[in-house]
């Protein structure tokens, strides 16, 4: 089930900012309405998970998919500066 919650913010008189906090009971995101359709999608738990969907289940599986790849690139990098500082000590 999801919930949502949603905020409107104004940026002038000129355009409103619609954004929404929704969750699926595993994972909290952020959309916000594109200009050009569907939605920004963010974490408010991980800033560097940023990514775009059609409808809010495709924002939680691409987000899904962002977070794994985060965790695998992060995985890498940390083991390598993990390797690096032992051969450097």
């Amino acid at each position: 089930m999801l919930a949502a919650k949603s905020f409107f913010s104004r940026r002038g008189d000129v355009s409103k900012v619609q954004r929404f906090t929704v969750s699926d009971g595993e994972m909290v995101l952020t959309l916000e309405l594109a200009q050009e359709g569907g939605y920004l999608v963010t974490s408010p738990f991980d800033p560097e998970l940023v990514t775009q969907a059609e409808t809010i289940e495709e924002a939680f599986e691409m987000a899904r998919d962002a977070a794994e790849g985060l965790r695998k690139v992060r995985a890498k990098l940390f083991g390598r500066q993990k390797k690096t500082t032992a051969k450097g000590a």
